[in-house]
């Protein structure tokens, strides 16, 4: 028994036909068709059925000069409007700030909440998919000013315009706050600073006039002192001359009487009354030399020298001792001290002040109304969307029908290769047949031969 077996021939390799894949593609058309209708259906349902997201803008731009002038001008806190800007856009990115407001205003977030989360995840979840800063690029150099846009994307149900103006407002007034807390703390730090130099002033104004009335009391001791000692002195001298004198004057007398001048005469006069038989003469004597003391005669000899005796002090025979008293007189009492510490408002005394009490007066009376301090201009608020971002429906059932016609075509082409397959099977097992012998044939043949 011989057998023989031809596999099918083996189709080689080429470019691909697009004209048969098409036609095999287009026998299919009604499959083509359900395919496509159908992903497109779902695509429809998912477009019409799916919760619509909406999104809201806002856009800031830095404040007007004269806004923040009043600020500007107060020379304590220094903020212009660029830094304004940038000030509430730090605000508005802050996690803090935003946590604080979804706080205080959870009527607003009752969407975003979940059952078993924390108040703190379902701020998660809306800090990281819902709200978004947007600054200007840097490196394009065409954009006419600065701003910050704040975007915000969120589903049908919540009241995101409310949510986006509230939490601008929020920001801005929070950085307004501490703005002010900060003028607030510089004022009082700038304060203490003067209120430290204007006391130094004062307590060197203290030590200085301390300092003046200590040394005017040692002046005037030190010249008291020094008067006392002349006055000392000068008593001394005045005694030691009277005790000199009356030596003289007992020397005198006794001279006086030895001569036998008993009243007071002159050297010619003595020597006349000497000659006997003298008549009387008047003369005048003219003499440049002095005349001894004993010529002033025993009687007035003795007279002045009783009067001495009897002196009990010799002040007022010198001129320089009554001018001494009165200085002293005068030391007694010393009138500068005495309205050095009769002075009542001693600040207006104090050297180089002037200037520290009208800067403390000037920040006393500083009065900035925060509440209408503008930081920023809000260019655009925040409105009510017309229309959905999310889902674009017409774009949806596009690309649902697009990717439905792809899926189509793949399906047609593996059922094509399917039952390609599927004949070559066929075929291959027809082939087979043929080639062996027919059992029953055989059979036949054994039969007849027998």
């Amino acid at each position: 028994m011989s057998s023989s077996f031809r596999a099918p021939p083996v189709p080689s390799s080429g470019e691909i036909d697009l004209v048969a894949l098409f036609n095999i593609v287009w026998r299919q058309k009604k499959l083509l068709a359900a395919v496509t209708a159908c992903v497109g259906l779902l695509a429809a349902a998912y477009a019409f059925l799916a919760t619509p997201e909406y999104q809201v803008s806002t856009v800031l731009r830095p404040a007007a000069l004269n806004e923040l002038d009043a600020l500007n001008r107060s020379e304590v806190y220094q903020l212009p409007p660029p830094d304004a800007l940038l000030k509430v856009g730090a605000s508005l990115e802050s996690y803090d700030t935003r946590l604080a407001f979804f706080r205080a205003n959870q009527n607003l977030f009752k969407e975003f909440e979940r059952p078993g989360r924390t108040l703190e995840q379902s701020f998660e979840e809306f800090n990281r998919n819902s709200i978004k800063l947007v600054l200007p690029d840097a490196s394009k150099k065409d954009s006419l000013s600065a701003f910050i846009r704040l975007d915000m994307n969120y589903p049908k149900g919540i009241d995101g315009v409310s949510i986006l103006n509230g939490f601008v407002d929020y920001a801005i007034a929070n950085e307004r706050e501490q703005i002010a807390a900060d003028l607030k703390v510089i004022v009082k730090n700038r304060l203490n600073e003067l209120e430290g130099r204007y006391d130094s002033a004062r307590k060197n104004y203290d030590i200085e006039k301390e300092a003046k009335i200590a040394s005017l009391q040692e002046a005037d001791a030190t010249r008291r002192a020094q008067l006392q000692d002349e006055l000392k002195a000068l008593r001394v001298q005045l005694k030691t001359h009277r005790g000199d004198r009356m030596a003289q004057l007992n020397e005198a007398i006794g001279i006086a009487k030895s001569l036998g001048i008993q009243k007071p005469a002159t050297p010619s006069s003595l020597g006349e009354s000497m000659r006997s038989g003298a008549s009387s003469v008047m003369r005048t004597e003219i003499n440049n030399q002095q005349i001894p003391l004993y010529f002033m005669g025993v009687e007035a000899l003795k007279a002045e020298l009783t009067a001495l005796q009897q002196r009990k002090t010799d002040d007022f025979t010198e001129g320089r001792i009554a001018q001494i008293a009165k200085e002293l007189q005068m030391l007694a009492t010393n009138r500068e001290i005495e309205v050095l510490n009769r002075r009542e408002n001693e600040d207006i005394f104090l050297a180089g002040v002037q200037p520290i009490r009208a800067e403390m007066t000037r920040l006393n009376n500083l009065n900035i109304d925060m509440s209408r301090l503008k930081l920023v201009t809000i260019d655009q608020q925040a409105l009510e969307p017309l229309s959905p971002v999310k889902p674009n429906r017409p774009l949806v059932v596009l690309i649902g029908l697009f990717l439905g016609a792809i899926l189509a075509v793949f399906i047609a082409l593996a059922r094509h290769a399917f039952r390609s397959s599927d004949n070559k099977d066929v075929q291959q097992v027809s082939l087979v047949q043929a080639s062996l012998p027919n059992p029953s044939e055989g059979v036949q043949r054994e039969l007849s031969k027998s």
